[in-house]
């Protein structure tokens, strides 16, 4: 059987594939089996930061195998531990937790939520309040902080001790603040699988002053905006506030697996010896990869992630087809005329690749794609949104 046959015969139908089966890639360039050249704007939805087959990334992976691929958690290894110091250095942060997922890391920010809001404030204090609209991941206890209602249909009953808010209106969240006791505050400064809809900044500022007024534990799920996605190092970084928690994972090992949980001061010694804990967590070889990512993200590299986006905005803004552009750095939402998996489907068959996110096209190509493949590639857009 072909592997779309193997696939479709024994993986479970979570998943809506394109018809296209990718075999290998370097950079911002993949190609198919029959060795069509496509160019990706979706890396792996936000994963491959420096794209496919990145040399530098690629030797960093090779050299840890050599070494040890794996050792539980009973024991040090300096890929974790120099990942988590480049971590709290780069950001301010005290201490970081590492699991596999993004999901994963925002269980355990609701972890650290819950266990700092009972023993300062009691244990009635639990509920964890996030927007509508977020995406936080499919665990149960991810999904019941995700604020859209068709994620949680078929998984009823869901996580107690969750409150949605509208994004954006303050007056709401300061009322149920009023109401109920707030463990902590869940956001995301772009809703990535919302739409790629920016929070305005007054908005993000009114959230952690209420945060620090009340005690609330302010986290932010960087799970998608993280690792010089925006333009800057953490989403929250363009919007000057300081979040007790950040969760983040996808882009920062680059194509591995791996989740960090990051904790500020107020809440760095909440987990003790076993009130959390991870098998695959702080794996060498994904924290050796991460930390060749992460050292890689500087001034310069964020700069030109600015400078693309800002070339992006430009190019889609007001041209035939598109309704609207949204979103920050290099993570953009188009809204266009047709529907966007007719133009998704379109500039597949054209060469380029790229996503949805509700009802648009969604760009998130590596952060350090070259000038003219964006531009060749952001033309192909451009004709398919303006062909009637």
């Amino acid at each position: 059987m072909s592997v779309k046959e193997l696939d479709s015969t024994y993986v479970a139908h979570t998943y809506k594939r394109f018809p296209l089966e990718i075999v290998s890639g370097k950079g911002s360039l993949v190609y198919d089996e029959t060795g069509k050249e496509y160019i990706d704007l979706g890396s792996g939805i936000a994963v491959t930061s420096f794209g496919v087959a990145d040399e530098i990334w690629q030797q960093a992976v090779i050299d840890q195998i050599g070494k040890v691929q794996h050792m539980s958690n009973l024991y040090y290894t300096a890929p974790c531990a120099k990942l988590a110091e480049m971590l709290c250095q780069k950001t301010g942060m005290k201490k970081v937790f590492f699991s596999n997922s993004g999901a994963e890391s925002n269980e355990c920010a609701i972890k650290v939520a819950r266990k700092y809001a009972a023993e300062t404030h009691g244990p009635d204090c639990f509920t964890i309040v996030t927007l509508k609209n977020s995406f936080h991941g499919r665990t149960l206890t991810t999904l019941s902080a995700t604020g859209q209602e068709h994620y949680h249909e078929l998984f009823q009953p869901l996580t107690p001790g969750f409150a949605h808010v509208t994004a954006g209106d303050v007056d709401e969240l300061k009322a149920l603040s009023e109401k109920i006791k707030i463990a902590g505050i869940l956001i995301e400064c772009v809703q990535g699988e919302g739409g790629v809809v920016p929070l305005s900044r007054e908005y993000v500022q009114a959230v952690a002053a209420l945060c620090k007024e009340k005690d609330i534990v302010f986290m932010v799920d960087e799970v998608q905006t993280g690792n010089g996605r925006t333009g800057q190092l953490y989403a929250y970084m363009n919007y000057g506030v300081q979040p007790d928690v950040v969760s983040t994972a996808k882009g920062l090992a680059g194509g591995l697996p791996l989740g960090a949980t990051l904790l500020g001061e107020k809440v760095q010694n909440v987990l003790g010896y076993g009130d959390h804990g991870s098998t695959f967590g702080g794996n060498p070889v994904s924290c050796a990869a991460a930390l060749s990512v992460l050292s890689r993200i500087d001034d310069t590299l964020l700069a030109e992630v600015r400078e693309k986006s800002a070339y992006l905005f430009n190019t889609f803004r007001d041209a035939p087809g598109i309704e609207s552009v949204s979103g920050l750095g290099l993570m953009i939402g188009l809204k266009t005329k047709k529907p966007a998996g007719e133009v998704v489907a379109a500039c597949m068959k054209k060469g380029v690749l790229c996503l949805t996110a509700k009802d648009k096209v969604r760009l998130l190509p590596a952060l350090n794609i070259p000038m003219e493949t964006l531009q060749k590639a952001a033309e192909i857009i451009k004709a398919v949104c303006a062909e009637e």
